[in-house]
């Protein structure tokens, strides 16, 4: 059975219970955080779960502490790619979850397009329609239950209007037709 959800479910623990009991995933990851826009991610670092080691994007070896941690506090000092790395006068401290391995296959997956294809494809259409219906609209415009009631009700038609047209909608001079 294939699942298919939105980053809202792509929490470590809900994919191991998917893969607990056989299932295909297709969860969106939910993005990455960068310190800037050119930045690295937490996927710019190696990461050995078998030898408990992780890799800076300079090549600076640490090993992943019992609690998840892999410092690497004083080789930061005078890295070349520290601005693009941390901003903690410490130096970079990385976190390892115990599903660590899990969500970075899960983002190296995602970026298959044929994973892309099905993920658009089967999403279900209700998650759609409502980032349609709220995409730049995360705050009501009105005082007024009544103001905002007569937005939504145009957006919405507004909404369902477009998706009839990229469908085929046309009149054919006496009615509108789906071709």
């Amino acid at each position: 059975m294939t699942v298919l959800a939105d980053s809202a479910y792509g929490t470590a623990q809900f994919r191991a219970e998917l893969a607990k009991y056989g299932h295909v995933e297709r969860v969106k990851p939910a993005p990455i955080p960068r310190i800037s826009p050119n930045g690295f991610t937490v996927d710019d670092f190696t990461v050995d779960h078998d030898n408990y080691t992780a890799t800076c994007p300079n090549g600076v070896i640490r090993r992943i502490t019992r609690t998840g941690n892999a410092v690497f506090g004083a080789a930061c000092t005078g890295c070349p790619l520290r601005a693009r790395c941390t901003r903690s006068r410490s130096g970079k401290t990385l976190r390892v979850g115990p599903h660590d391995a899990r969500q970075r296959a899960a983002r190296q997956a995602a970026r298959d397009p044929a994973w892309q294809a099905e993920y658009r494809q089967h999403r279900p259409m209700v998650e759609r329609t409502i980032a349609w219906l709220t995409r730049g609209n995360r705050k009501l415009r009105y005082r007024g239950v009544g103001k905002n009631d007569h937005w939504l009700h145009h957006r919405a038609a507004a909404l369902n209007l477009s998706r009839l047209v990229r469908l085929g909608l046309a009149h054919n001079g006496a009615n509108w037709v789906i071709a």
